[in-house]
């Protein structure tokens, strides 16, 4: 009996076993399918997202070009403790690797990278490459010193240090208007050189004043396309779509011709009666302001729309039945209910008017531009890559701590409300 019982188990067990093999086969089969259903858009990500932002946050600390032209006087250059003048050894590799440099662009790189250090450094280079000899009888330190006397000078070999090892915090402390001394310490830059953290400034004012106005203006538009009847609201919606069949550029220039002192506004303003000669509304933070609300407007009025549209007009009514003032109604009962639509689109306006760059470049002055500008300036004009890559990293960190805390704080407000 007892052999006969055991054989029933093991045979009712089989299929039991059978089966669950082949749900984990199914089960794998769509994770599968799924994965391969969401790979191009992982991919896409990767390559337009995930690198283009890697590569600039590395490029921010990128110290490799002395390194990678002169090896070896990166390594001995480094064990030196930056008093007096390095050793022979330094100043033997130094010359023999600089010598190599010419092919290759190596001496263009090397002396890009330590002109950062000191302006006078690819001169410096060039005249020692052309006065230095194959051999010599004397030292090199001697042979580089009579070519030119700053090869006495500690500070020239202190800044070939800096430039030796692979990541520098250079690029970063100057974009936040700091610097490190000969000892190595922090330290503020002199002050007529302070920049960078009054463009962030200003950078946040502009894109928080725009985000503001474009509230103000897009909140009222939202409400009444999405409660006007449809026809009359699609022909409404076209008009705000209307911008985006035209270029950024074009809708910039027309402002520059509309604000200038011969423009029409300045024209109406006149013919009023409200001003007797044309007052200065262009290449200013005016300008600035007039033509960033009207590109960036249509991204504030679109979210809040699309949450409007779902929102019902009745728990208002109800409210106004039950005794409360229209106004409180209105602000108490519909205003929480569209705190996700003012979410996206004020992030969404606030992130957009951060990272502008051609309008407040053609509309604004001097005073008026902001980090893109300076970004744009290092990476075409300068080809300073390292500064760019650092703007661009401390402009996406300031906009993700500030993300973060706009995030929180709407959380709590409608934790609070509910």
């Amino acid at each position: 009996m007892t052999s006969i019982a055991a054989t029933q188990t093991a045979a009712g067990t089989q299929p039991v076993t059978g089966l669950k093999a082949q749900l984990r086969r199914a089960e794998r089969l769509k994770k599968i399918k799924a994965m391969l259903l969401v790979a191009p858009l992982a991919l896409f990500l990767i390559i337009a997202f995930v690198l283009p932002i890697s590569s600039m946050l590395w490029r921010s600390i990128d110290n490799t070009e002395v390194s990678q032209v002169m090896p070896q006087t990166a390594t001995l250059i480094q064990q030196w403790d930056g008093s007096g003048l390095p050793d022979e050894a330094v100043f033997a590799a130094f010359a023999a690797e600089l010598r190599d440099s010419r092919s290759g662009g190596g001496l263009g790189r090397i002396g890009r990278r330590l002109n950062y250090e000191d302006p006078t450094f690819r001169s410096l280079l060039t005249r020692t490459l052309r006065g230095l000899p194959a051999s010599t009888e004397l030292s090199w330190t001697e042979e580089l010193i009579s070519i030119d006397p700053r090869w006495n000078d500690t500070a020239t070999w202190q800044a070939i240090q800096r430039t030796a090892p692979l990541t520098t915090d250079r690029y970063l402390l100057a974009s936040l208007d700091l610097e490190r001394n000969a000892e190595g310490q922090i330290v503020k830059v002199a002050e007529n050189q302070q920049l960078y953290i009054q463009v962030f400034k200003r950078t946040l004012i502009i894109a928080g004043g725009v985000t503001l106005i474009c509230l103000f203006l897009g909140f009222p538009l939202a409400y009444l396309l999405a409660t006007l009847p449809t026809s009359t609201s699609n022909l409404l919606l076209i008009c705000v779509l209307l911008p985006f069949w035209t270029s950024l550029l074009v809708r910039t220039a027309a402002w520059i011709v509309l604000l200038q002192s011969g423009g029409l506004v300045n024209a109406g303003l006149m013919w009023t009666g409200l001003i007797d000669s044309p007052i200065q509304l262009v290449f200013n933070r005016i300008g600035v302001f007039f033509a960033m609300v009207h590109v960036l407007l249509p991204f504030m009025i679109l979210p809040l729309y699309s949450v409007m549209k779902g929102v019902s007009p009745s728990y208002q009514r109800a409210a106004v039945s039950l005794g409360a003032h229209p106004f409180a109604a209105f602000w108490q009962v519909y205003v929480p209910q569209t705190l996700s639509g003012i979410a996206a689109g004020t992030i969404l306006v606030f992130i957009m008017a951060l990272g502008y760059y051609i309008t407040p470049a053609l509309v604004g002055g001097p005073s008026d531009q902001m980090v893109s500008y300076y970004v744009a300036y290092y990476t075409n004009t300068t080809n300073n890559w390292g500064m760019a890559a650092a703007l661009g990293a401390l402009l996406l960190i300031v906009t993700l701590l500030l993300y973060m805390v706009y995030h929180k704080l709407v959380n709590q407000k409608q934790l609070v409300r509910s």
